[in-house]
């Protein structure tokens, strides 16, 4: 028995079906929606609980019956300047207030507000915010000496974007300006902020939110370390059988020419395969013994073959032997004449955009070079060796326009 002269009469009741719910549920729905033009004052929320956390609180509540309620808004002051306004869906019973500058009574204005923007009676609600994050943060700062500045700490356990502001003393005026500002979400607040010589000065640090809010400021006294940048006239390509295959004459020294960028025939330090694969490696001596204390990367940018883990090997030996120095080991490990002295990951780009995407802001981060700091434990060495252990894009090769080294000579 054939079907075919069947399967038309039923395409046809489907799209009937269809058609008739799809007018049916346009004309209820467009029944249900609340009158724009009904100018009734609408009822207030009721039974408003208050949960309180660190620098804000959350208020629940019973909405009222109002049928065209659209939804319900907070106002409030944050520090006695500043008013903010949060808004929360009559889907919710439930709305944040945050950004408060400290753990005291604050007073919240809550109205309802209809489709036709008519608000309710005002409801108002006292809130007593528990201590600030920023303020948190700013308690457990700390300013020490470090190489050629001031060593910074702290810890962000909620991770809140805050930002760590250094001022010095500008001896034009002899008054405080803002030296240094730190942006950041991290759970742990430590860097270094150098360019001072070794004598005693007077440093400050206070936190900003992102709220406008801003913490006392933490003064002290301290004398930065001495440190010098390592003289790149005095370095050196060893050539070791290990290091890695030079590409489109990207030979080493240009790893240290003072060009941070490729401008005028400038070139980075740049690797190949070779006719056998290698360690992404270059090994060079410095001159004379250093403790290290820091050192400056210039990549092309972020992407490709630019560094992603990178580590060095050092060696104060006169001579040192080749050895097979893989990147990735454990600091302090030693192999031949060789000791690790460190393994860092690049930061992520400052943008927050997808691995592979970067914008002006990236560029700018690694055209002024990306700082990283030596163990204060490092050896002394006179022999340095870079090992990339992964670039961006997973490439068996990289390029890197420029390094500087710090640190004390021995």
């Amino acid at each position: 028995m054939s079907y075919n002269h069947i399967k038309p009469v039923h395409i046809l009741f489907v799209l009937a079906l269809l058609t008739t719910c799809l007018f049916s549920c346009s004309k209820s729905d467009t029944y249900r929606l609340p009158d724009t033009t009904d100018k009734t004052k609408p009822g207030t929320v009721s039974n408003v609980k208050v949960r309180n956390f660190n620098g804000g609180a959350v208020l629940t509540y019973t909405l009222p019956s109002s049928q065209n309620l659209l939804y319900v808004v907070a106002d409030y002051n944050i520090n006695g300047k500043t008013l903010r306004q949060t808004k929360s869906s009559y889907f919710l019973d439930t709305i944040r207030v945050d950004g408060f500058q400290s753990s005291k009574d604050y007073t919240v204005t809550l109205h309802t507000v209809t489709r036709a923007n008519i608000e309710s009676d005002p409801v108002t609600v006292t809130v007593h915010p528990d201590t600030p994050y920023y303020q948190l943060i700013r308690k457990n700062l700390t300013i020490a000496p470090d190489f050629g500045g001031i060593h910074l700490s702290t810890l962000n356990k909620s991770k809140r974007p805050v930002g760590i502001n250094v001022i010095t003393i500008d001896p034009a005026n002899n008054k405080f300006n803002i030296r240094d500002r730190h942006f950041t979400s991290t759970d742990s607040i430590e860097y270094a902020v150098r360019g001072f010589a070794p004598t005693a000065a007077k440093f400050g640090a206070f936190v900003t939110d992102q709220f406008g809010n801003v913490s006392d400021t933490l003064l002290v006294t301290v004398t930065p370390f001495y440190e010098e940048m390592l003289d790149k006239k005095l370095f050196f390509p060893t050539n070791s059988p290990s290091d890695a295959a030079i590409g489109y004459g990207g030979i080493l020294p240009y790893l240290w020419d003072g060009f941070t960028k490729e401008v005028g025939g400038a070139s980075p330090w740049q690797t190949t395969i070779g006719p056998t694969q290698k360690l992404i490696q270059g090994t060079f001596g410095v001159g004379r013994s250093y403790k290290l204390s820091h050192f400056l990367m210039w990549p092309r940018g972020y992407g490709y073959a630019n560094p992603k883990v990178f580590s060095i090997w050092g060696s104060n030996k006169d001579n040192p032997a080749d050895a097979v120095t893989p990147g990735g080991l454990p600091t302090g490990t030693t192999v031949g004449d060789w000791v690790m002295l460190g393994t860092w990951r690049f930061p992520d780009p400052p943008s927050g955009l997808p691995q592979g995407q970067t914008n002006a802001a990236d560029q700018a981060f690694t055209d002024a070079g990306v700082n990283f700091d030596m163990p204060y434990n490092s050896p002394t060495v006179k022999y340095l060796r870079v090992v990339v252990k992964e670039t961006w894009f997973g490439l068996d090769y990289t390029y890197i326009e420029e390094m500087s080294f710090y640190g004390i000579p021995q």
